[in-house]
C-alpha cells in the first residue's frame, strides 16, 4: 500500500472555524456555516478539511486554549453539529481532519483547576509542571524561560490556603499551562482523546506545537541566540537555514523523547480503517530534523516550513524544494507544501514586504516595508501555481483562493492575539489573517453571516474580493486556484518528481514534472517561454513571454 496513500498527494484546507461562515449571525463562524459551504469546497478540489478546534474553550487564545477535548464549544455549536459536518464531508468525498492542542490546556480545563486546588506534591499538581520558585522565599520563577506570546513564562499561584506558592509553566499564555508529559496519566488521556474522535470517524489530526510537550530534564536555563518568533520560526524576508547543521535546540522544543509519543500514537490511528494521519505542526530546522516527525513509525506529514519562509526567489526556491524532497524522500515520506496559515502573515502580503517579518509578529500600521497589494497578489498567484505543481501534498488557508491579503489596518480595540496584549503592542500578532471572510460582495458582512456582525472588522476592500464576483471569472485568483487543482490531478503531478530545466536564467524557477513543464519568474525581467500548449498562467501572457512574478504550465 505505501506510496499510494491519500495523504502523500493530498491537497487539505485549512478552516479557520471562527472565521469561515457564520450560520446564526452572531458574527462568530460556525461548524453549521462551514457545513453550508462544503460544496463550494467541492466545487474548489480539494480532498480533505482542516479544522482548526472547535473545543470547548475560554477563547483566550481563539481556542487553541481548550477546556474540554471530547466536547464542541457553544459558540461553533454541537457534537451533533460537527457529527453533521462530517457526514456532509464525506459524502462529497471531502475528508476532515481536527486539530489536536496536547501541549496544554486551558487554565479553566477541570485537570487544572484540579491541580491547583490539591497543593503542592499533590498528584494532581504532576499533571501540569509545577515548581517551586528561586530566591529566599520562592519569589524568583524557576528558570529564566520566556513565553513565545512574550514576557516570562511562568506564573506563581496562590496556594489553596491563599499563601505565595509554586509557579506553573506556560510555553504560551498565561492561561495556557504545560502538561507534563513525562507522567503516564497524561499519556493516557490523550490516547482517550484520540479514540474518541476517531471512533468518531475523523480521518486525523493535525497536532499543534508537534515539536514541544517534552521538556529537558532540570529545566535548565535558556538564553536565545536571537529574538525569533513565536513558534520557533524565523523571517519571511531572510533566506532560512534549511540544510545546515542543526543548531542546539532550546531546552522546550525537539526534545528526542517526543518521537516516543507519535510512536504511541501512530499504534493507536493503525488500528482503525481508512488510513487516519498525524500531521505535524514542527517548527524546527533544518529539513532533515523535521523529516524526523514523519519517519515511517511516527506521522504522516509535517508542514514545510522552510518552504513557506523562502522569499521570492528562484535560487532560494530551487534550493528549498531540492532540499525538501530530499530530506522527505530519505524517510519515504512526502513533502507537505504549504504558503499560508492561521499563524503567518498571508502570502499575498508577505511576499511583497521589502521589511523583516518575524513569524508571528505580524504586521500592521507602523510596520517597517509594508507591501504593495498588488505585487502581494500577483507574486501570491504565481507562488501557488509553482507550489501545485510540485510533487507530495499541499496545504491551503481559507480565503487565499480569493487572493485574500494580510490586513493592516485592524483597530487596536478590536485585536483578540495574546501576542498584541503580552508584548505591549510591540508585536501586532496574528489577527490580520483571521479576519472572516467574504462570500457575497452586496451581503452583510459580506456573506460571512446573515447580520453585520463579524468578530474581526473586515475592510471594505473585502467587497471586490468576494467569492461571488470571482465565480466563473476567467482569470480571478478563484479560477486560477480551480484550474490550478484540476490540472494537477489531471497529470498527476502529486505523483511526479522534479526535473530541473537549463537556460532560462538565474530568476526562474524551471522543471518538468511527468507530462507539464513548469516555469516560475521570479524577477522582473520577462522571459521567452519554449513552444507548447499553454495549460496555465498566473497571469495574462502576451504571445510567448513570460513576465516577472508570473507562473505559467506547458503539456511537456
Amino acid at each position: 500500500m505505501t506510496g499510494s496513500e491519500w495523504w502523500r498527494t493530498a491537497v487539505i484546507y485549512q478552516i479557520y472555524p471562527r472565521s469561515f461562515a457564520d450560520a446564526n449571525g452572531d458574527g462568530m463562524g460556525d461548524l453549521a456555516g462551514i457545513t453550508g459551504h462544503l460544496p463550494d469546497l467541492q466545487e474548489l478540489g480539494i480532498d480533505a478539511i482542516w479544522l482548526s478546534p472547535m473545543y470547548t474553550s475560554p477563547q483566550r487564545d481563539a481556542g487553541y486554549d481548550v477546556a474540554d477535548y471530547c466536547d464542541v464549544d457553544p459558540l461553533f455549536g454541537t457534537l451533533e453539529d460537527f457529527d453533521v459536518l462530517q457526514r456532509t464531508a464525506h459524502s462529497l468525498g471531502i475528508r476532515v481532519i481536527v486539530d489536536l492542542v496536547p501541549n496544554h490546556s486551558s487554565s479553566d480545563h477541570p485537570w487544572f483547576q484540579a491541580a491547583l486546588a490539591a497543593g503542592a506534591g499533590s498528584a494532581e499538581r504532576a499533571h501540569y509542571i509545577f515548581r517551586d520558585g528561586q530566591g529566599v522565599t520562592g519569589e524568583l520563577p524557576p528558570n529564566n524561560w520566556q513565553s513565545v506570546f512574550g514576557g516570562n513564562a511562568w506564573t506563581r499561584v496562590a496556594e489553596p490556603d491563599g499563601t505565595p506558592g509554586q509557579w506553573y509553566l506556560h510555553l504560551f499564555d498565561s492561561t495556557q499551562p504545560d502538561f507534563d508529559w513525562d507522567n503516564p496519566w497524561v499519556r493516557e488521556q490523550f490516547r482517550d482523546v484520540l479514540r474518541f474522535w476517531l471512533d468518531r470517524g475523523v480521518d486525523g489530526f493535525r497536532v499543534d506545537v508537534a515539536h514541544g510537550m517534552i521538556k529537558a530534564a532540570g529545566l535548565p536555563d535558556y538564553t536565545p541566540p536571537v529574538a525569533g518568533g513565536s513558534m520557533g520560526g524565523g523571517t519571511a524576508t531572510l533566506e532560512p537555514d534549511i540544510s545546515a547543521e542543526p543548531a542546539a535546540m532550546p531546552p522546550y522544543w525537539a526534545q528526542d523523547g517526543v518521537h516516543d509519543i507519535y510512536r504511541d500514537w501512530r499504534i493507536i490511528l493503525d488500528e482503525y480503517p481508512g488510513q487516519r494521519i498525524l500531521a505535524a505542526e514542527a517548527w524546527v530546522d533544518p529539513l532533515t530534523r523535521v523529516a524526523e516527525w514523519v519517519r515511517p513509525d511516527e506521522m504522516h506529514q509535517a508542514f514545510n516550513f522552510a518552504y513557506l519562509e523562502t522569499p521570492w526567489r528562484a535560487p532560494a526556491l530551487r534550493r528549498v524544494i531540492d532540499d525538501s524532497l530530499a530530506a522527505f524522500g530519505a524517510v519515504g515520506a512526502p513533502s507537505t507544501w504549504v504558503l499560508s496559515n492561521h499563524d503567518v502573515v498571508r502570502h499575498a502580503s508577505r511576499l511583497a514586504l521589502s521589511g523583516d517579518n518575524l513569524q508571528g509578529h505580524g504586521i500592521g500600521p507602523n510596520t517597517v516595508g509594508l507591501p504593495d497589494a498588488v505585487v502581494g497578489l500577483r507574486r501570491a498567484r504565481a507562488a501557488t501555481a509553482l507550489m501545485l505543481a510540485l510533487p507530495g501534498s499541499s496545504y491551503l488557508y481559507q480565503g487565499e483562493e480569493l487572493g485574500l491579503p494580510e490586513v493592516v489596518d485592524l483597530p487596536d480595540h478590536a485585536r483578540e492575539d495574546p501576542t498584541w496584549f503580552r508584548t505591549g503592542g510591540e508585536r501586532y500578532g496574528r489577527d490580520g489573517c483571521r479576519v472572516p471572510i467574504p462570500w457575497e460582495a452586496a451581503a452583510p458582512s459580506y456573506g460571512f453571516g446573515p447580520s453585520e456582525k463579524s468578530w474581526l472588522p473586515q475592510p471594505a476592500e473585502w467587497a471586490h474580493l468576494a467569492r461571488d464576483l470571482q465565480e466563473g471569472v476567467p482569470g480571478s485568483t478563484l479560477e486560477l486556484y480551480k484550474l490550478a487543482l484540476r490540472l494537477r490531478r489531471a497529470h498527476s503531478l502529486a505523483l511526479g518528481g522534479v526535473e530541473w530545466l537549463e537556460g532560462f536564467g538565474d530568476e526562474v524557477v524551471a522543471f518538468r514534472n511527468g507530462d507539464v513543464r513548469v516555469f516560475a519568474n521570479t524577477g522582473t525581467s520577462p522571459v521567452e517561454l519554449p513552444d507548447g500548449e499553454l495549460l496555465l498562467a498566473s497571469e495574462t501572457l502576451a504571445g510567448r513571454i513570460l513576465p516577472g512574478d508570473t507562473t505559467a504550465w506547458l503539456r511537456a
